[in-house]
């Protein structure tokens, strides 16, 4: 099963804020695309499935030379289906990784990707969709997050998993650096939201891992 991004349309009300406070024993990636670069906080600390098996896609290269197949102003950016690798792709924005596991770098436990690549789904930490986070995107279906995240910029706490409404998009992570190029993603040209213009990810590099 492809994931998809369930959400749509602008944030509305106020959610409750998660922690704001930067934890420095988290993860750092740094995105490096054909619009610039960019490095954000990996909350490891507050959603360790979601984030341990974003890193394992990063260390194993999958995101790599997959373009941003959904960008749209005043609301958000999405990435990471491997349909993508072809940016034209009538299937991007369906795709995911394969089955398998991988290792929860908190707990040390053996995690699984399933029906897919999805993973379980992670409600614990509430941390509001706010610009500049990174969020699971999803079918609008229980468990079928994977690989397909966006960036937020704006304020779309309706997409908040703890609000009650359809959508429900945990997030993983916060822009820390350069959050003037996930804005300027979200301003390219497009044609039915995918960029006229494709915009690639060369790579995906974790720092400051657990030891």
């Amino acid at each position: 099963m492809g994931a998809l991004f369930s959400g749509g349309g602008k944030g509305c009300g106020n959610a409750p804020v998660g922690r704001t406070d930067p934890n420095p024993e988290n993860p750092v990636a740094e995105f490096d695309c054909t619009m610039g670069k960019f490095k954000a906080e990996i909350f490891l600390d507050r959603v360790p499935i979601t984030a341990s098996s974003f890193i394992d896609l990063c260390q194993t290269g999958f995101y790599n030379g997959i373009h941003f197949h959904r960008v749209i102003p005043g609301f958000m950016d999405q990435f990471g289906c491997p349909y993508a690798k072809d940016p034209k792709s009538g299937r991007a924005g369906t795709g995911g990784p394969p089955d398998g596991s991988y290792k929860n770098l908190q707990t040390g436990a053996m995690e699984k990707r399933f029906n897919g690549g999805n993973i379980k789904d992670e409600h614990t930490s509430k941390d509001t969709n706010a610009p500049g986070t990174l969020s699971m995107a999803n079918t609008g279906r229980p468990n079928t997050g994977g690989s397909q995240f966006f960036l937020n910029v704006a304020n779309n706490s309706n997409l908040d998993w703890f609000t009650g409404g359809p959508s429900q998009h945990p997030v993983f992570g916060r822009i820390i650096e350069g959050y003037d190029i996930v804005e300027k993603i979200s301003k390219v040209r497009t044609m039915n939201d995918n960029p006229v213009e494709p915009i690639k990810m060369n790579s995906i590099t974790i720092s400051n891992l657990p030891q």
